[in-house]
């Protein structure tokens, strides 16, 4: 649970209150992201407010009002991005998401095949953490080793 879900009562959950541009604030995400999410179906159709909403349908004038829910989606979304899930895997979870609660073993599979991916990166990272602390290491070794012969080298001069 986010720290939207804990201080929002569940009926203002769904409703849209932030502006495109409050949410660019609070995510880092730029507006082009988060109107190519909702283009490409990776979050849910976005409320809209003001002129166009009722006309056609089409939302032409109107503006994007993003719910809790949204933040929470988009919070997960850039964990996942974060994490190196493929574009391709987060839509198939959006999809699954839609689709309801019978796709909930579905949804589960293919996050913990994730986790595994995840797993595995941060030991490959931690691998070349141990590379890279033993060149640090070995620099510093030769840094002292420079210092020692350096420091010989003054007191043979002084004598």
């Amino acid at each position: 649970m986010s720290a939207t879900q804990q201080v929002t009562a569940p009926q203002d959950y769904e409703v849209g209150k932030y502006s495109i541009g409050e949410v660019v604030a609070r995510t880092g995400l730029t507006a082009h992201t988060l109107r190519w999410y909702e283009r490409i179906g990776l979050m849910r159709h976005v409320s809209r407010q003001g002129p166009g909403t009722g006309r056609d349908g089409n939302g032409r004038g109107s503006r994007r009002r993003y719910s809790d829910h949204d933040l929470d989606w988009l919070e997960f979304v850039g964990k996942m991005r974060l994490t190196g899930m493929p574009v391709a895997d987060m839509l198939r979870y959006a999809e699954l998401v839609r689709l309801g609660d019978e796709t909930r073993a579905a949804r589960r599979e293919l996050l913990q095949d994730h986790r595994e991916e995840v797993r595995n990166r941060i030991s490959d990272l931690q691998s070349c953490l141990l590379v890279i602390d033993y060149k640090i290491e070995t620099y510093a070794d030769a840094e002292r080793s420079n210092d020692d012969e350096h420091s010989q080298d003054e007191h043979s001069q002084a004598g």
